[in-house]
């Protein structure tokens, strides 16, 4: 059996779709025949990527500018893609903020930030695809977390591990409630090279981060890889967490 050949046809959503893992993704995925959806902010991008992929003449694709803050921008994104293809089979929950500091400097603006991104936008995935996902009988969740999902970034990454930590909470819960229909994956990547790092408003940070990730970082692609093999295993089987870092990293 060819795995590969279950991610032909498929109906993937993917947020945070313009650079990065995101647009990785996207690319990787269509190449292997699906049909993906992209949403995120900078519409220029989603337009110029979508063209690509429709120009390689694979699998198709279409976006929507999307904040994943906003409920009813991750709503329509669900619901163009069922206008489109009739279904989706995946939602990728991909749009993330990485805002380092330490506490003691009370970047609340960041903190609610990365609250509203990390975990709202991923709940925002989930509360716009279950009701389809439902209707179908079959549907697959992939949301990423973090290496600091998995074990506390500090001192700097406190806040921004509680997000992941939560993204994981929530995939398992999720995993637990939809039932032998629904797939769940957590994807938690280490260092890897996308705009993440630059998340952060501190120039020490930054350049502490520039210099990390420039010694650790694998590409994107290594990410993309994980989720298209999350997608193509038979849909008895569940592939509930994913964690890859680079053979680098000690965290």
């Amino acid at each position: 059996m060819n795995l590969s050949d279950n991610i032909t046809g498929k109906v993937v959503i993917i947020t945070g779709a313009s650079s990065g893992l995101g647009e990785e993704t996207a690319r990787h995925l269509a190449a292997k025949g699906a049909n993906v959806v992209l949403g995120a902010r900078r519409e220029e991008r989603l337009k110029n990527i979508t063209n690509e992929i429709n120009d390689a003449g694979n699998g198709k694709a279409i976006y929507a500018t999307t904040d994943v803050t906003k409920k009813d921008d991750v709503q329509a994104l669900v619901d163009k893609a069922v206008n489109e293809f009739g279904k989706v089979d995946v939602m990728v929950n991909n749009a993330g903020l990485m805002a380092i500091a330490p506490m003691a400097e009370t970047k609340v603006e960041e903190w609610d930030r990365m609250i509203d991104i990390n975990i709202k936008g991923v709940l925002y995935g989930v509360a716009a695809a279950l009701p389809v996902f439902q209707k179908q009988q079959s549907g697959h969740f992939i949301n990423l977390s973090s290496v600091a999902g998995v074990k506390v970034f500090s001192p700097g990454g406190t806040v921004y591990s509680g997000t992941k930590f939560a993204v994981r909470a929530i995939s398992e819960g999720l995993r637990h409630e939809v039932g032998g229909n629904i797939r769940t994956t957590t994807i938690e990547p280490g260092a890897i090279e996308s705009e993440l790092k630059g998340g952060s408003s501190g120039k020490e940070t930054l350049d502490y981060l520039d210099e990390f990730y420039a010694n650790t970082a694998i590409p994107s692609d290594s990410i993309a890889r994980s989720i298209a093999y999350a997608i193509e295993q038979p849909s008895d089987e569940d592939v509930n967490e994913i964690v890859i870092r680079p053979t680098r990293q000690d965290f």
